[in-house]
């Protein structure tokens, strides 16, 4: 694993847990992805009807209050119960019982959190409380709450992590960097055991308008909307907001054995690049998200002929989705119309 690193340690997944639209639980959500489900419908949790998107990838079902002690509920996003679901199902997956682990291991085991919104729509919904005159209900943590960073700290506190607990937030790559990076800490033997994943819940009234006014959202499906999101369709026509986490529990191979845990799959090679060209439009050439490919098979140490399925941004954007293409071209070549995608 990381050929490019000096005797690195091999980094397994062995536990795995989400929270999605489509089925609360890896098997659940598993089961509805093999049928094709979509979850995207009309929005539920506030009005739409003034608005020309009206649509929305929401998590039903799912009781959030259950996952949080009571007296946290008022004060934390949308997102802490989200993750904390997902590492629950994913720690349990991972046989691991983190209650009786040693303050070594305790120190020794880390979380790493990818997000975009963060506590974006917590910090909508105290400002509301605010400028209505309802301050009363808005949160004394209103701060630290609408910060990334804190996502991982709820996580730690929860499980009693006191390895390295970080977030990353790098638009809609959050959580694939997150996982390079809690991979790398494992390699370099900084860190013996991560949760790392990803979690968001942007689905508010003002980030929705937002997203809105750079014409980026669909508008087109709304009496349709399982058929919005449509990457690389020729009646493709915009994003599609929506919610989830997935956490990973990653470990070195070797601990895993000793274990005798299930693994799932092996992390071998991660590469990250920026195209430094705009705020949220990539540079037509597809060079650099073509080279954070070629990087994360290098560091893996195989050629990209070996590749076999490619997971895909896929936007549903016109220029995004033909940028995308570019770049898989640009990085597997001819080989790039064999790959399963």
């Amino acid at each position: 694993m990381f050929k490019n690193l000096t005797k690195p340690r091999r980094v397994v997944i062995t536990g795995f847990g989400c929270v999605t639209p489509i089925g609360i639980g890896r098997k659940a959500f598993w089961e509805s992805l093999e049928r094709g489900m979509s979850g995207i419908k009309k929005i539920e949790s506030f009005d739409v009807s003034k608005s020309n998107v009206k649509i929305a990838a929401e998590i039903k079902d799912f009781d959030w209050e259950a996952e949080l002690n009571p007296k946290d509920r008022k004060h934390v996003p949308r997102t802490v119960p989200l993750a904390l679901a997902a590492a629950r199902e994913a720690v349990k997956d991972a046989g691991i019982a983190t209650d009786k682990l040693s303050h070594t291991e305790r120190q020794n085991f880390g979380v790493v959190l990818g997000t975009g919104g963060g506590g974006l729509a917590f910090t909508e919904k105290q400002y509301v409380y605010w400028l209505t005159g309802e301050e009363k209900k808005a949160s004394v943590y209103t701060i630290p709450a609408s910060t990334h960073g804190g996502l991982s700290s709820e996580l730690s506190m929860v499980f009693g992590l006191h390895g390295l607990s970080h977030v990353v937030s790098t638009g809609c790559t959050s959580s694939t960097d997150a996982i390079g990076y809690a991979a790398q800490h494992i390699a370099l033997g900084k860190q013996e055991m991560m949760l790392a994943g990803g979690v968001d819940a942007p689905i508010a009234r003002g980030i929705l308008e937002g997203f809105n006014l750079m014409t980026v959202l669909t508008r087109d499906w709304n009496d349709q909307p399982h058929r919005a999101s449509r990457p690389f369709d020729k009646n493709r026509s915009g994003i599609v907001v929506g919610e989830g986490a997935w956490i990973f529990v990653l470990e070195t191979l070797e601990n895993a054995i000793k274990r005798d845990a299930n693994i799932y799959a092996e992390i071998s090679g991660y590469g990250s690049t920026c195209d430094a060209y705009h705020r949220v439009r990539l540079e037509e050439n597809g060079i650099e998200p073509a080279r954070a490919m070629q990087l994360a098979m290098s560091d893996a140490g195989i050629a990209s002929e070996k590749v076999d399925y490619v997971n895909l941004h896929g936007t549903s954007t016109l220029l995004n989705d033909r940028i995308e293409t570019q770049s898989i071209k640009n990085a597997f070549g001819e080989h790039a119309y064999k790959l399963k995608m």
